[in-house]
């Protein structure tokens, strides 16, 4: 049975690419650190769909966290076919008034992470006729954005990341997409630390999260290398590359410096 492994599966769009891919007809590894919600999401995706899920509780931010989930799944299947980089979060605030420690775990986990995963399991993709990556960016990729500083050039990373991997396999059997969501109905805010009135701003032209895994699947297994989901989201990125830089950045803190306190 065709294997995904779904970083950062426990809730979110993480979640929600468990149940797509469940449904249709994917074996998935779930990992995340929520044992609980992770054991309590496979119970329910076995019992939906018919299908096996198993669950690795891991903090994937420290430092030999893709050795460890490496391991786990090469003693869980030899069929993956799909890998999910999806975990990953934001820090809100000025970059020299974050604590570099901060940063730097965020760091761990937006890039890091998924580079040493895909490096290490890329052996067992290519055991498949066709096998696939998605890459969970953000429209945060095609711009700076003051005050998710890093957070937006971590994802720039991985934007660029995937594109260049995408190229140097053309001519095997593995498909790198890129998968970048505007702003989702996650806990993403929270986490970021974002004041209530920037959360409610996002919150009138968020996406769900089916919403989103439903159209990241869709286009992952379409083979498509970069996608943005919504017509908003891409009508405001598109506008990114046609206006000067020193613009989008002043448009970006003029939204979200105002906030802070």
């Amino acid at each position: 049975m065709p294997t995904a492994l779904i970083t950062g599966a426990s809730r979110g769009i993480g979640r929600a690419f468990a149940t797509e891919l469940a449904g249709r007809g994917y074996d998935v590894l779930l990992v995340a650190r929520s044992a609980d919600q992770l054991e309590q999401l496979a119970t329910e995706l076995q019992q939906q769909h018919g299908i096996k899920a198993h669950t690795l509780p891991c903090d994937l931010a420290a430092p030999h966290a893709a050795e460890q989930v490496t391991e786990w799944v090469n003693h869980q299947t030899q069929e993956l076919a799909v890998l999910i980089n999806n975990a990953g979060y934001g820090m809100w605030g000025r970059f020299e008034e974050l604590t570099l420690t901060e940063q730097q775990a965020m760091l761990q986990l937006n890039m890091h992470l998924p580079v040493a995963l895909t490096h290490r399991l890329l052996p067992l993709l290519h055991r498949q006729a066709k096998a696939y990556i998605l890459n969970v960016a953000s429209t945060a990729a095609y711009q700076a954005v003051p005050t998710l500083t890093l957070y937006a050039a971590s994802k720039a990373f991985l934007l660029s990341f995937s594109r260049g991997l995408r190229y140097e396999l053309r001519e095997s059997g593995v498909s790198v997409t890129c998968l970048s969501p505007g702003a989702t109905t996650t806990d993403f805010a929270d986490r970021a630390g974002m004041s209530a009135g920037l959360q409610a701003t996002a919150n009138k032209v968020s996406m769900t999260p089916a919403q989103v895994a439903q159209f990241g699947i869709g286009a992952l297994l379409a083979g498509e290398a970069e996608v943005i989901p919504g017509a908003l989201n891409k009508i405001s990125s598109k506008l990114t590359s046609l206006v000067p830089k020193a613009l989008t950045e002043k448009i970006a803190a003029g939204i979200y410096e105002k906030h802070l306190k």
